[in-house]
């Protein structure tokens, strides 16, 4: 399984053929427009209705011939740590495919509880926003990270100047909660021996 990250909380996930679009964004200051790059995929997946996660028409879905290789579960949580009366509903994406399981957050903006936690299961990776104001910020996600114990932790949802909205922190508060991680300079991260730990891809700027 290969992630992408094409910056913000969007994410191509591939997989034998099948492409997975979490969590499109537009409007988003700095990225460039997600349309401009003639996204073709086969799904899109969003964490809930704002525009910088659920802009679905910025690429085009198109057939595949085969079964779906993926499995794909769902965990509602909330937007906000007030049981969503401030920012909404959020879901948690559970994708399985190939041996390999992965959690896109989307925008998380509370702790988990334990039942929320065994809903999501084992991981071998967890895209999670680490930037704060919206959602849960360093210490809040390094908290989650901790009883979700992931094989391989994806920081997403920070701002690094000039891309990224204007109130949320960057990734270097939640980098230096850990005793280290690694600074990626290609954008996707293929899973299997080598990813494990604490992983910063490089934003995509060309798909």
């Amino acid at each position: 399984m290969k992630l992408t990250w094409l910056g913000h909380a969007c994410f191509l996930v591939e997989h034998g053929g099948y492409t997975i679009l979490l969590d499109p964004y537009t409007g988003v200051e700095g990225y460039p427009p997600l349309k401009g790059r003639k996204l073709r995929v086969h799904k899109i997946l969003c964490s809930h209705g704002h525009f910088d996660h659920n802009a679905a028409d910025q690429a085009e879905v198109v057939p595949f011939d085969e079964p779906c290789p993926f499995t794909i579960r769902t965990v509602e949580t909330f937007h906000d740590d007030q049981g969503g009366a401030l920012r909404g509903s959020n879901t948690i994406h559970i994708l399985s495919a190939g041996g390999f399981t992965i959690a896109h957050l989307g925008d998380l903006g509370h702790q988990l509880s334990p039942e929320q936690a065994e809903a999501v299961g084992p991981l071998d990776a967890v895209l999670i926003p680490v930037g704060g104001f919206y959602t849960i910020d360093a210490a809040g996600a390094k908290a989650v990270c901790e009883a979700l114990d992931p094989v391989c932790i994806i920081p997403m949802h920070y701002r690094h100047a000039p891309y990224g909205l204007p109130n949320v922190g960057g990734v270097e508060d939640f980098l230096a909660l850990w005793p280290e991680y690694r600074k990626m300079e290609i954008p996707t991260v293929e899973l299997g021996a080598y990813a494990y730990g604490v992983i910063v891809p490089k934003f995509c700027e060309e798909t």
